[in-house]
């Protein structure tokens, strides 16, 4: 252990910076834009893919990398001071059902790993470095045949998953809340240890600028994206299937809304947050007066299906709303015709699985 005058000695060399992992994926390639676009500090990039160039620009160092390398992250911690890190890599819902050993180690793992890179700068910097993680709404698992009649779902009810990543989401949560009250609990010294973490249960998200791949929530982007190419779309799920969503750039505003609140003001370590919520039909024809002539058929994927008859319907973001004046800019008719409808580039390709 450093005594207090090495650490300042040490942290005084870093560089002031801000750390995005997952940076190549659909909420990085939004955040690393709003960061940049604020002026904000060095924004450090790490993403095991090569980061898209128009992103790399953007930022003042790109480490491609696992976030399972230790050996990498400690290279991070001597160089660079993180007051932020957003943590947004991850392996996504539907990949991890196929290799739920995988997902563990990345998920779980990756995310402990930063936890303590985290904590390790707050030695270091002799301040709470703030940890910003998106959740998810797979942490919920409601029973069969109660969907419709519970309402608006608050954060401390049927935390229940029943799917890897879902479980992934919640013992990360649990390890967030134990590293800002309770870490190192039994050793000297505790004032000024662990990390200040902060998480977000985001809804399904809808980018205009990325095409989403392998997560269960993804049938209403697939959909749009999908039909603003002019070709048919099959939906893997019922018409009548009804989950929550946003549009991407309230998801970015909402993680940084809530990195700026004042730690002593928050309620929660987990907070929800969601915008709208139409049935995968309802949306389909909305969809269809955009895009004239659009087909789109409902085929669903019986396993898949079961997986999104267990999240729920809607949930409750109360606590956001009054904490850290929580509002989302877009509801659905304005996600699609100011921000989704103008902002889709027919011509563009799909974007690699990262992220959320």
């Amino acid at each position: 252990m450093r005594g207090d005058g090495e650490s300042a000695s040490v942290g005084a060399m870093r560089e002031k910076a801000i750390l995005v992992t997952g940076a190549n994926g659909e909420i990085g390639h939004g955040l690393i834009r709003r960061l940049a676009t604020a002026g904000r500090e060095k924004i450090v990039a790490l993403d095991l893919a090569a980061l898209d160039p128009h992103l790399s620009e953007l930022c003042d160092d790109v480490v491609q990398g696992s976030i399972l390398d230790r050996a990498l992250l400690d290279r991070l911690v001597s160089r660079y001071d993180f007051a932020t890190i957003f943590h947004l890599a991850a392996m996504l819902s539907t990949r991890a059902e196929f290799t739920p050993v995988a997902a563990h180690e990345v998920n779980v793992q990756g995310t402990l790993n930063l936890l303590q890179l985290a904590a390790d700068q707050t030695e270091l910097a002799g301040r709470r470095a703030k940890f910003l993680f998106p959740s998810s709404i797979a942490v919920y698992g409601l029973p069969p045949g109660e969907k419709a009649g519970s309402g608006r779902i608050h954060e401390k009810s049927w935390n229940l998953p029943t799917t890897m990543y879902g479980c992934n989401k919640a013992y990360c949560e649990h390890l967030g809340r134990y590293y800002a009250e309770h870490y190192k609990q039994l050793g000297a010294g505790r004032d000024l240890s662990g990390v200040d973490f902060r998480a977000l249960r985001f809804p399904g998200l809808i980018s205009a600028q990325t095409i989403p791949s392998g997560g269960t929530s993804d049938f209403l982007p697939e959909m749009v994206h999908t039909v603003a190419r002019g070709r048919s779309f099959e939906c893997f799920v019922r018409e009548d299937t009804r989950i929550p969503f946003m549009a991407m750039p309230d998801a970015i505003q909402a993680l940084l809304l809530l990195e700026q609140v004042d730690e002593r003001e928050l309620s929660w370590r987990v907070y929800n947050v969601t915008s709208f919520n139409p049935s995968a039909g309802e949306f389909g024809e909305l969809v269809r007066g955009r895009w004239p002539g659009s087909e789109i058929r409902f085929v669903p994927d019986e396993k898949r299906q079961a997986i999104v008859d267990r999240w729920p319907a809607d949930v409750n973001d109360d606590a956001a709303r009054a904490d850290w004046s929580w509002r989302p800019e877009y509801d659905l008719v304005g996600a699609l015709d100011e921000y989704l409808v103008p902002g889709i580039d027919p011509a563009r390709s799909p974007m690699p699985e990262q992220g959320r």
